[in-house]
């Protein structure tokens, strides 16, 4: 659904800084235009997760951190414990990426299992945390792609993600989106991963995105004109 105004679509904006190299410089400025803009999140590794939710207390963005981000060829023990950490430094939500391989293999079990210990990490560390699933769907076909899905589904994930925005095969696609939204019923479905400019974001969301992944959130929501 398209946003009426560029308030309503601030709120559907996770701001998002997960280069490697990102100093606190650059981590204080995205909290800042957090504060501006009023993203529904902000999005950055573990290391600032703590820091990031310091700056933002009180206010109406949250913090999401990442788990086994951003290859998913972590060991399901070590992506459970880093999204409990990142619960516990502040994060009202984690982007964990899928065990990749297992997905193309179409082992199903392992997939599930993956997911479903780092969300009952994060839920027992607070039971209104949301876990993200990011599938890296440009590397998918469509039945695997599907299956992604299930295995979110099964898992009692919250969301599916397209992608991390770090694999060479590219990011999100408004075919991708339209196929997690078919797909992933009843979560909702986040869109990430090359999404520059306006006309690209506002296509992720009448695919049927429910929430965008955007580094470039604040020109995007400048392009929308006045609230």
């Amino acid at each position: 659904m398209i946003p009426a105004t560029r308030a309503e679509l601030a709120r559907l904006i996770d701001h998002t800084l997960l280069k490697p190299e990102a100093a606190q410089a650059q981590i204080d400025r995205l909290c800042d235009e957090c504060l501006e803009h009023r993203f529904f999140a902000a999005c950055v590794n573990p290391v600032w997760v703590a820091h990031c939710a310091a700056r933002l207390a009180d206010s109406e963005t949250v913090v999401a951190g990442v788990a086994g981000f951003p290859l998913g060829a972590s060991t399901t023990e070590s992506k459970a414990y880093e999204a409990l950490t990142a619960v516990d430094d502040g994060a009202a939500e984690v982007d964990m990426v899928i065990n990749l391989g297992a997905l193309v293999a179409g082992d199903r079990a392992a997939v599930t299992r993956d997911i479903a210990e780092v969300v009952a990490s994060v839920k027992h560390a607070d039971p209104a945390a949301l876990v993200k699933v990011i599938l890296e769907s440009r590397v998918l076909t469509h039945e695997q792609i599907a299956l992604g899905c299930a295995c979110a589904a099964e898992a009692q994930a919250d969301f599916v993600k397209t992608s991390t925005g770090f694999h060479p095969a590219g990011g999100a696609t408004v075919e991708h989106v339209a196929l997690l939204k078919k797909h992933a019923a009843p979560l909702r479905v986040k869109a990430a991963g090359g999404i520059r400019d306006l006309a690209t974001a506002l296509a992720m969301l009448e695919a049927g995105a429910d929430r965008l992944g955007l580094s470039a959130s604040v020109a995007v929501l400048t392009a929308y004109g006045a609230a």
